[in-house]
């Protein structure tokens, strides 16, 4: 049997094809888990154009990527900052699949306009980036962590903050809150759950390469944020799926309250 074969894993946040949401769909099935594959509903329109070229359909086509693993999968848009919809969300999980073990808080709002000087954030932009990664975060792990203390087996809670979660940086005000704000959430929440058995971890991205992040290019800029890290490169989605599958195992259950640096050495506490 695979480790987590019979387990039960939300993911939110997961349709686009390069991107951690996908890594950690992939890592997670291959572990034996059954997925949830939530996204926004993205316009097909704004797919990026190695997405639109291969006919990518969000979460339906991540969906039968899980499916192509023989585990079950179920696709639906969602939107985490609903505490309608994420309670509708973890009820039809519940009528599909009887349970709930694992959520991944994977949702953040796109990046680019938040990336401006205070004196040029506007409010709207700044509350939404709180909106899906604090609200979000708080819905999801509420809704699930009653499921996952009602069924009385533990269960596993992980969210994916950023190294912006650690060390500021110009032109990022909103997002290094929200970002501080979840590692601070999963110490509370380690507190709260732990003696329910629910293992609560955070993972801390430095970059990553990934759709999400296309605005900046792939040149020189880049060039040099691969060459600002230790190990001289940026990462890749696949290494920190990774870390977030090993979170969700038992091998992980001494593993509480954690927000988990991996950035090739750009944090190092």
């Amino acid at each position: 049997m695979a480790e987590l074969d019979g387990k039960v894993a939300i993911i939110t946040g997961a349709g686009r094809k390069r991107s951690i949401g996908n890594a950690t769909i992939h890592a997670l099935a291959d572990l034996g888990a059954d997925i949830v594959v939530t996204g926004t509903g993205r316009d097909p329109s704004t797919f990026p154009p190695d997405e639109q070229a291969m006919g990518w359909r969000d979460i339906e086509s991540a969906a039968d990527e899980v499916r192509a693993k023989g585990r079950r999968a179920l696709p639906l848009v969602v939107d985490v900052t609903d505490v309608d919809q994420v309670d509708s969300m973890v009820q039809r999980t519940l009528d599909e699949f009887g349970r709930v073990d694992i959520l991944v808080n994977n949702a953040a709002y796109q990046y680019g306009p938040d990336r401006v000087r205070l004196i040029e954030l506007e409010p709207d932009t700044f509350q939404k980036v709180l909106d899906v990664k604090v609200r979000g975060t708080y819905l999801c792990s509420k809704a699930v962590a009653q499921v996952l203390i009602d069924q009385d087996e533990g269960g596993k809670i992980v969210t994916i903050a950023s190294a912006a979660g650690k060390i500021a940086s110009a032109t990022a005000l909103a997002y290094n809150a929200a970002n501080f704000a979840q590692v601070g959430m999963t110490q509370s929440m380690a507190l709260d759950l732990g003696p329910h058995g629910i293992n609560v971890n955070a993972v801390c991205p430095g970059t990553v390469d990934t759709a999400r992040l296309d605005p900046l290019g792939r040149d020189e800029v880049w060039q040099k944020m691969a060459e600002d890290v230790p190990i001289r490169r940026l990462g890749n989605a696949t290494e920190v799926g990774g870390l977030i599958a090993y979170l969700c195992t038992e091998a992980s259950s001494w593993i509480h309250g954690q927000s988990i640096n991996i950035g090739g050495g750009t944090v190092m506490d």
